[in-house]
């Protein structure tokens, strides 16, 4: 718990806007591999009928999103740390860490997703060198820039990379209703429609890993304690509980603009996909992935589209894979500690130095994965099941907090606690339904 006398939160919405910032970072790593890969992907294998489930797996997450945040903000507790409160059997953490742990395996290894993605559309724009040679340089790129702590500059960066490349996007889909690829208002009606595919992997991966994964569920709190509401709220004075419901509605407004920007993204993707890629029976795969994605600035812009395409996946992937190398050193630096390989530390520059550290030698880890294993579409897929796996478990987790930890004065109401109740009801639905179509 932050132990400063705080600072007071911003009086009104317009200056709450200059403080929103961590659901920013999310927006520049969520549209990226979920939105450029996987929501195609399932678009190309269901054509519209799945637009329904690609705007519940965004939405629905950001109860749990902001319940996570508004622990965090209150206590200063980092995620990892929350998920060590939920009671049950343990063996030095809690089940729940241990739940974590294969998922975060996945979480590590997409990152050699994204860099053999990102090498990929380099090669295929021409640059005389092979896919693992450009990964490994990449890799090494992103090593630089993070032990060298120039975070803020590639940040800001790339979220204006993606936002003009999804501002490119939108374009496309606009272009395409002047071809035979366009969009209808039955094809929309059609996709909006209950129905479950006969393959659930794909659309379940997908679920994991778009808008708001379950990565970024966990990153959320990080983002939000490093970007200083948790500290603003400070000690339990007397003005504490203003600061802290004050610092929680900036949070909330952080929040749901990012679900505004990432949820319009997927769904422009995801139309797009499904108008060209679906209609051309064009089916992803790790041979050949990028240049199939391609197709959908191709039709819209025409030979220009390809270097639409190839600017805006690079920005998209490479800004991807340094945010969710950065976020993953941050519980790189928490987790090996609580499972005592590393000693416990309140030290900010020790903490700093370890973060740096596993900032350096997960992308080079990355790198070599995809010259082992040269699969990006494989490798995304795989994060995204296992995300979404953890989905429901980290809804569990929010409503113990909600119901059990959180100080009375600061729970929400019962409108937003039904929301938060439905939310999880969302996520455990879709976690059993995997489980049946696969093993059933």
């Amino acid at each position: 718990m932050p132990q400063s006398n705080g600072a007071p939160p911003p009086a009104s919405f317009a200056q709450s806007l200059k403080y929103i910032g961590p659901g920013l970072i999310l927006t520049a790593g969520i549209v990226g591999t979920g939105e450029l890969v996987a929501t195609p992907n399932v678009a190309a294998e269901n054509g519209f009928d799945l637009l329904w489930l690609i705007i519940l797996g965004c939405v629905v997450k950001v109860f749990v999103q902001v319940e996570l945040g508004r622990y965090a903000v209150a206590t200063g507790t980092p995620t990892l740390r929350m998920l060590d409160l939920v009671p049950g059997p343990r063996f030095r953490v809690g089940w729940m860490v241990w739940v974590f742990l294969p998922v975060f395996a996945a979480m590590i290894s997409v990152i050699g997703g994204m860099l053999g993605g990102t090498a990929e559309v380099m090669h295929l724009a021409g640059i005389d060198a092979s896919a693992s040679v450009i990964a490994i340089v990449l890799g090494i790129s992103l090593a630089a820039l993070l032990g060298i702590g120039r975070y803020k500059l590639v940040e800001r960066f790339s979220i204006g990379l993606v936002i003009l490349f999804t501002i490119s996007t939108v374009f496309a889909l606009v272009s395409l209703q002047f071809t035979e690829f366009r969009v209808t208002s039955a094809n929309l009606l059609d996709g909006l429609k209950f129905r479950l595919p006969e393959n659930f992997s794909a659309a379940f991966a997908a679920f994991g890993i778009i808008g708001v994964g379950a990565a970024e569920l966990i990153y959320y709190p990080y983002w939000c304690l490093e970007k200083g509401y948790a500290s603003r709220v400070g000690s339990r004075d007397e003005g504490w509980l203003e600061r802290a419901k004050g610092w929680m509605r900036v949070m909330k407004i952080d929040a749901f603009a990012s679900l505004l920007l990432y949820t319009s993204a997927t769904v422009v993707f995801f139309l797009l996909g499904a108008a060209v890629l679906h209609a051309k029976d064009v089916q992803l795969s790790d041979e050949g992935l990028v240049s199939s994605l391609a197709h959908m600035y191709l039709e819209s812009f025409g030979p220009v589209g390809f270097w639409v395409f190839v600017v805006g996946a690079f920005a998209t992937l490479y800004s991807t894979a340094f945010a969710a190398t950065a976020a993953n050193a941050r519980l790189m630096a928490d987790i090996l500690p609580m499972f005592g390989f590393m000693s416990e530390t309140n030290d900010p520059e020790k903490k700093a130095w370890r973060i740096k550290a596993f900032g350096v030698a997960l992308p080079l880890y990355g790198a070599g994965l995809y010259v082992v294993w040269p699969a990006p579409l494989s490798l995304i897929l795989i994060s995204g099941v296992g995300q979404a796996i953890l989905l429901p478990f980290l809804a569990a987790c929010a409503l113990y907090l909600r119901h059990c930890k959180l100080s009375p004065e600061l729970k929400p109401g019962t409108l937003w606690t039904t929301c938060l109740w439905l939310s999880g009801g969302a996520l455990t639905f879709v976690g059993l339904w995997q489980l049946i179509s696969r093993f059933g």
